[in-house]
C-alpha cells in the first residue's frame, strides 16, 4: 500500500467507526479551548460569568492527511435578572449553535441549544448554580462520496467496486436534553487586577440525558451515548508579579471513551482598568501550555482588550495517528465580546 492510499485507509476507517457509533470520542465536539465554549462545556454556566458574552470558534484539524474536519460554533449568554436589588440569586440563560463536519465524507451535524440557568449566592464568596440544556440536532452524511474498505483490490481503491454499505437515511434529527451544575468560589476583592484575587470554578455536567436515537439505519437500539463532564479551574493572582495563573483540567466520558484535558495559563496584566472613570480599559496577554492525555500537546496564546479578546491554539498530535499526521494536528481560534455589567445594572447596585 502506497502512501496516499495509507491516508485513505486509514481515514474511511476512522469514519466508518464514526458512523456505526464506535469506541471514538467524534460524536461530540470539542474543543481545545474549552473554557471559551462554555455552554458545550455545562449548561450551568449560562450568565455565570457576565452580564453579556457573544463568542464564535472555529477549528481545523488533520488537514495535514485529508480533508480537514472543520468545526465552527457561535453562543452567547447572559444573565437576565443582574443587579436587582437585595436579590440572593441570578437567572441567566444562553444560545449556543455548532456545525461539524468531518472530510471527504462530508458527515455533518449540526445541533442547536438553548439553556437556562440559576446562580444562588451561598454567601459574600460562593454561589452554587444548576442549569438545563434543550436542543434540536441533525445529522447527515453522503456515503457515494467516501472510499470504504471493500473498495480496495489488494493494490489500491478501485471506485467501480461495491462499498457495501446501504444507509436507510442520509440524514436524520433528535431532540437532546442536558443538566449542569457550577460552584463557584470568589474572594471579596470585585477585580482581577487585585494581585490577592482568587476565582475557583467546579462543574459537572450530563448531556444526551434522553438518549436520542442516533442512526443512519433506521435503528431503534442505537442511541448517542450519554457524555459526562467534570472541570475545575481557577484564575490565581500572583502576589510577586502583576500577573496571574490559571490551571485548568476537564473530564468527559461517553461510554468507554474517555478525554482528559489539563494545562495552565499565564496572564500578564498590560494595563489596569482605571476604576474611577472606567474609560481606561484593561489590557491582558495570555500564553497557554495543555495536553490532551495520548492525543495532544496544545499550544495557546490570547490577547484581552477591553470587552472584546481573541485567542489561537494550535494542537500538536501525539497519538498513534501522528504516523499520518506527521504530528500536524489542527488549529483553533475564537473570538469573543464580554460585557460584565449593564449599565442599568450599575445604576441598580448604586440605589441599593
Amino acid at each position: 500500500m502506497n502512501k496516499t492510499n495509507k491516508f485513505s485507509f486509514v481515514y474511511f476507517l476512522f469514519l466508518l467507526f464514526c458512523l456505526l457509533g464506535g469506541n471514538l470520542k467524534a460524536q461530540d465536539v470539542h474543543f481545545s479551548q474549552v473554557e471559551y465554549s462554555p455552554l458545550t462545556l455545562n449548561p450551568a454556566l449560562a450568565g455565570a460569568n457576565a452580564a453579556f458574552q457573544g463568542i464564535t470558534n472555529f477549528r481545523s484539524q488533520y488537514g495535514s492527511f485529508t480533508t480537514p474536519y472543520q468545526t465552527m460554533a457561535a453562543s452567547i449568554d447572559g444573565r437576565f435578572t443582574d443587579g436587582i436589588k437585595n436579590s440572593k440569586g441570578s437567572l441567566g440563560g444562553g444560545l449556543n449553535f455548532y456545525n461539524d463536519k468531518m472530510g471527504d465524507g462530508n458527515f455533518t451535524q449540526t445541533m442547536v441549544n438553548i439553556s437556562l440557568a440559576y446562580q444562588l449566592m451561598l454567601n459574600k464568596k460562593s454561589r452554587l448554580g444548576v442549569g438545563l440544556s434543550s436542543g434540536f440536532g441533525t445529522c447527515s452524511a453522503n456515503p457515494n462520496a467516501g472510499q470504504w474498505g471493500t473498495q480496495y483490490d489488494g493494490m489500491a481503491y478501485n471506485p467501480l467496486l461495491a462499498s457495501g454499505e446501504s444507509f436507510y437515511n442520509q440524514n436524520f434529527s433528535y431532540f437532546d436534553m442536558g443538566a449542569g451544575m457550577l460552584y463557584t468560589y470568589r474572594t471579596k476583592n470585585a477585580f482581577l487586577t487585585e494581585k490577592a484575587d482568587k476565582v475557583f470554578n467546579f462543574g459537572v455536567s450530563a448531556t444526551h440525558l434522553n438518549r436520542p436515537i442516533y442512526s443512519f439505519y433506521n435503528s431503534s437500539i442505537q442511541h448517542l451515548p450519554v457524555r459526562y463532564s467534570v472541570f475545575a479551574n481557577a484564575n490565581i493572582g500572583l502576589p510577586a508579579s502583576n500577573g496571574a495563573f490559571l490551571p485548568g483540567v476537564y473530564y468527559s466520558r461517553q461510554k468507554t471513551s474517555n478525554e482528559i484535558l489539563a494545562g495552565f495559563y499565564y496572564k500578564q496584566f498590560l494595563k489596569n482598568e482605571s476604576r474611577s472613570t472606567g474609560l481606561v480599559k484593561a489590557n491582558s496577554l495570555y500564553l497557554g501550555l495543555f495536553t490532551r492525555f495520548k492525543d495532544a500537546m496544545i499550544l495557546k496564546a490570547m490577547i484581552e482588550w477591553g470587552t472584546v479578546s481573541a485567542g489561537f491554539a494550535y494542537d500538536i498530535n501525539i497519538s498513534r495517528l501522528s504516523t499520518v499526521t506527521n504530528f500536524k494536528g489542527g488549529m483553533e481560534v475564537f473570538v469573543r465580546y464580554n460585557l460584565n455589567e449593564f449599565k442599568g445594572s450599575r445604576k441598580l447596585r448604586k440605589k441599593s
